[in-house]
């Protein structure tokens, strides 16, 4: 039997010089197994840890983020290490300098250990990587930890580092975070500069951070914004939410059902209004389905050297979705956008009238790797993608021995404090009744 995988850092000195160094021992002991880590700066990682532990002796720290640790998606470049993006024919391409984000987040204090997998070249949502090996959610060795920032869902749920950064296309970010039983934030589009991602779909690419400290989401997306707002009491009472009457027609399990009642039923116990609304225009699976088209186009015009069968590392799935769409008529791609502009516009008018929609992330929970992925894994999560609005996934344990389920809270634009607020209230509540 192999070793179970460790939840959390081991204990020890507090100081980011010793929690760094456990983080890189964790790595060496258990990587090869977990395939959750692609790339490690020891050297920098522990130079930046000193610098913080100096900065906190003499009571100067830099803010909430100093000292903590940080790894990266793949698909962002962090200087001097391999910026693949998932992809085996991008193993030997080194980025020469920092993502925007990855910079914000030195400038903040934060230790940056590495990068982390994810599935191959972003498109998908199992994380099993051809190129870089299978990667592990930690809660159930054998599962996948979601896609496509699979290793970022797994990093910061297994405690390897405080704040792990993916990228969210249609629910990437989101929904590795709920397989993974923690905390995920899609921030609202144009909020973050994306300079140094490498590029799945421009149209709907946004970057996001993974926690299982709420309050660590907003201090990492504060950080890399460049904004600071103000403190946000949450106060559930002054608050309307809808919930969107399409959420019954995507096939969902039945915990995933129970889960988002326990999220209903949390709301109007703190005060909230909660109502069913119908939101005209959307289609779940038909806007997924537009959305996925989308991506595959613009994929193929970002990527097209990788449409050559002579290139090496490239898997022949990767290579098939990338001819697939580039071979789009301009006649499926025009019908895809609608049903894309359709879903977004009904999801910013309901917005028009509420504070947040409250959905499930996903509509099932983490998967064995020997299972089929099901194909309507993005059909929640899609909705922010599609309205370009703020969304944060929180996690809803499930009985004893079970998969966490997860709900979303979908927020107006730029409500990324009120968000982070509520799912910290969402932590407090549900430690203080007894969950995980």
């Amino acid at each position: 039997m192999p070793e179970p995988l460790s939840l959390h850092a081991p204990p020890g000195p507090a100081s980011a010089e010793h929690r760094t160094e456990a983080a890189l021992e964790r790595i060496t002991r258990e990587n090869g197994r977990t395939r959750i880590v692609t790339a490690v700066d020891a050297h920098g990682a522990l130079a930046a840890a000193r610098a913080a532990d100096g900065r906190a002796a003499r009571g100067t720290p830099l803010g909430p983020l100093d000292g903590r640790l940080v790894a990266v998606k793949d698909n962002l470049a962090v200087r001097g290490l391999p910026w693949t993006a998932g992809v085996g024919a991008y193993r030997d391409r080194i980025a020469d300098r920092d993502a925007a984000v990855v910079a914000a987040l030195r400038r903040a204090g934060a230790v940056l250990l590495g990068t982390l997998n994810m599935h191959e070249g972003a498109l998908g949502a199992t994380s099993d990587n051809p190129h870089f090996g299978r990667c592990q959610n930690p809660l159930r060795e054998g599962f996948t930890p979601g896609g496509s920032s699979g290793g970022s869902g797994a990093a910061a749920a297994a405690g390897l580092v405080d704040v792990a950064l993916g990228t969210d296309t249609m629910g990437s970010v989101r929904i590795p975070a709920a397989y993974c039983g923690t905390y995920g934030l899609k921030p609202t589009d144009g909020s973050l500069d994306r300079a140094g991602l490498a590029f799945l779909c421009p149209t709907l690419d946004t970057i996001g951070p993974v926690a299982d400290d709420p309050a660590l989401l907003l201090a990492a997306h504060e950080a890399m914004a460049g904004v600071s707002h103000p403190t946000v009491v949450a106060e559930p009472a002054a608050l309307r939410f809808a919930v969107p009457r399409q959420i019954a027609e995507v096939d969902s399990e039945p915990c995933v059902r129970a889960a988002l009642e326990i999220a209903v039923e949390w709301l109007r116990r703190r005060g909230a209004v909660v109502e069913t609304v119908d939101l005209d225009g959307w289609e779940p699976s038909r806007a997924r389905r537009g959305g996925l088209l989308l991506i595959e186009a613009e994929a193929a015009a970002i990527l097209p050297d990788l449409l050559d069968a002579s290139v090496a590392g490239v898997s022949a799935d990767f290579r098939d979705c990338l001819a697939y769409g580039a071979g789009l008529s301009a006649a499926r791609l025009v019908d895809a956008l609608d049903r894309i502009k359709r879903a977004g516009d009904a999801c910013r008018r309901a917005l028009a009238a509420y504070d947040g929609l409250l959905l499930p992330t996903a509509p099932q929970r983490a998967f064995s790797f020997d299972v089929a992925p099901p194909p309507n894994q993005a059909d929640f999560t899609s909705l922010a993608n599609f309205g370009g609005c703020p969304a944060i996934a929180m996690p809803v344990a499930g009985p004893p021995g079970q998969l966490p389920a997860s709900v979303q809270i979908i927020g107006t634009p730029y409500s990324e404090s009120l968000l982070c607020a509520l799912a910290r209230m969402w932590e407090a509540d549900t430690k203080a009744a007894g969950g995980s």
